[in-house]
């Protein structure tokens, strides 16, 4: 994921510029809040009044990546990749081994899906070619299941005041090491003394650009979709060995994030990685939300003073608001932004791991767009018939059990993901692409591999899972399993073939 940065696309108008400090005084921390209390204030005039822009809405979609050797460990050599891909849209993340690429936005009607398709493609072959130049590959996937303790004991972190500040602010806040227990087949315990564990959790981030009179509506039915999305796109079974979760990068990241020591959880005080707690009327809940519950992690000051901005007629940039939102970790987070000096909102869906392949994210993506408008304009809302706590319950029963997950949908009771898709779901995102004016053969195309995965009950995680049983069955170890398990699933990942149809070792 993202606990390294703010949400930051920089086609879409980012705020993820580096920090200039890395540590902060007391003063510093008063003088930050009392901004943010400001930009609140502004941020609630600006929705009153203002022009947002959202007559022709954009999406967007950030691919968060891992670097690999010949033998398939991770490679701490991002730097060197990026200045050989040497292209603005390839970013740093969190770990040496991680990479991020910044998919430009456009719009949803006609054949542009198809267009975008390939050009991903395109993109991330040719910045394999520059990675293989550095002995690295390129690997799209929730959790690199090679990834060890002893990988993240050195030189783990991209070079970076962000992401040193982020661990900083971290464990001042705690006192203490973190504390990863994960449940699952597998059950794993360890202490860490870094934010290290958080860089294994890699994502596909997809953004909708929305009016504000439109952004709860969006937003609710993007947590209603929560739940069966993951149940669909999870891809992230192993870490550190393991086999916990079918989606193990939620749990993960809540923990490998988390700036509450025990009494404070026992307090009920809530974690910066976040589902929420009830539906929404305005986007403004969610920032006066993340503003009253939350210290600042990152204090950066800048010297815009928005009430005077606002005044003279120009648009606020809102930046310590803004900060203090990306470092809250909502599964959906609004965002404000400014492009071209018109401010304008989006959702950013946190909810997918990365992979397997570039057409199964476009698929994971078309679901989601086509479900946000059919679920966003229901007479009457699913939201309306079922309990906020239903819907974060569907959620982690999917990351835990992904296709075999039991979720409650209204109408149906409880459900497997299977049944919901197949029943009720297709024929919505059909139905919102539609309404997209998306064009019916891309509409074939990508709602086919849902359906597909839906039938067979095989997404990534399920594949991976079966891969490394069977080469342990061979009589394999476990780090040599997963090991050929991610020589093969890289070999598939190029092909572009649907995770559904991949070959599993015979």
């Amino acid at each position: 994921m993202s606990a390294r940065k703010p949400a930051r696309s920089p086609t879409m108008g980012g705020v993820g510029e580096e920090l200039t400090h890395s540590d902060f005084s007391r003063e510093h921390r008063r003088d930050y809040r009392r901004k943010v209390q400001l930009s609140l204030d502004v941020f609630e005039t600006m929705l009153a009044q203002s022009s947002f822009d959202f007559e022709k809405p954009l999406t967007g979609m950030e691919i968060e990546c891992n670097l690999v050797d010949s033998d398939y460990q991770p490679a701490m050599s991002n730097a060197e990749v990026l200045a050989s891909i040497a292209d603005p849209a390839y970013q740093t993340e969190l770990g040496a081994y991680n990479i991020e690429f910044n998919v430009p936005p456009r719009r949803l009607p006609g054949r542009a899906a198809l267009e975008l398709e390939d050009e991903v493609r395109a993109s991330l072959n040719a910045a394999e070619v520059k990675a293989n130049n550095h002995g690295a590959h390129i690997v799209m996937i929730g959790i690199l299941p090679t990834l060890m303790p002893e990988h993240l004991s050195g030189h783990w972190m991209s070079e970076s005041n962000r992401y040193q500040a982020l661990n900083d602010s971290i464990f001042t806040a705690r006192g203490e090491d973190i504390m990863i227990d994960i449940a699952g087949p597998e059950r794993l315990s360890l202490q860490t003394a870094s934010i290290a564990p958080e860089s294994a959790c890699t994502s596909m981030q997809l953004h909708l650009q929305v009016s504000p009179a439109d952004f709860a509506d969006n937003w609710n039915a993007a947590q209603v979709l929560a739940g069966p999305q993951l149940a669909l796109g999870a891809n992230s079974p192993y870490f550190f060995g393991h086999h916990l979760w079918s989606e193990t990068r939620i749990e993960l990241f809540a923990q490998a994030t988390d700036t509450r020591p025990d009494e404070l959880k026992t307090q009920g005080v809530r974690p910066r990685v976040w589902f929420g707690e009830r539906w929404i009327t305005s986007i403004f809940d969610l920032f006066e939300e993340n503003v009253r519950y939350f210290p600042s992690l990152l204090p950066e000051l800048s010297d815009e003073d928005p009430v005077a901005e606002l005044a003279q007629g120009r648009t606020p940039h809102l930046s310590e608001l803004r900060l203090h939102n990306g470092t809250i970790y909502r599964w959906n987070r609004p965002v404000y932004d400014v492009v071209n000096g018109r401010p304008h909102l989006r959702v950013e869906n946190r909810v997918l791991p990365a992979g397997p392949t570039v057409l199964d994210m476009m698929a994971n993506s078309a679901f989601y767009y086509g479900m946000l408008r059919a679920l966003s304009e229901e007479d009457r809302p699913l939201w309306t018939k079922m309990s906020f706590a239903a819907a974060q319950s569907n959620f982690m029963a999917a990351a835990q059990h992904g296709m075999d997950a039991r979720m409650y949908w209204p109408g149906l009771g409880e459900v497997t993901p299977d049944e919901l898709v197949l029943r009720q779901l297709l024929p919505m995102a059909e139905e919102g692409l539609r309404r997209w004016e998306v064009a019916a053969d891309v509409r074939d195309r990508y709602l086919g591999v849902i359906e597909g995965r839906a039938k067979t009950g095989r997404n990534g995680a399920a594949w991976q899972a079966a891969a490394v049983g069977a080469f342990q069955d061979r009589g394999m170890s476990r780090p040599a399993a997963l090991a050929e398990m991610l020589r093969l699933y890289c070999e598939q990942m190029h092909s572009n073939d649907p995770v559904h149809t991949w070959d599993l070792p015979g």
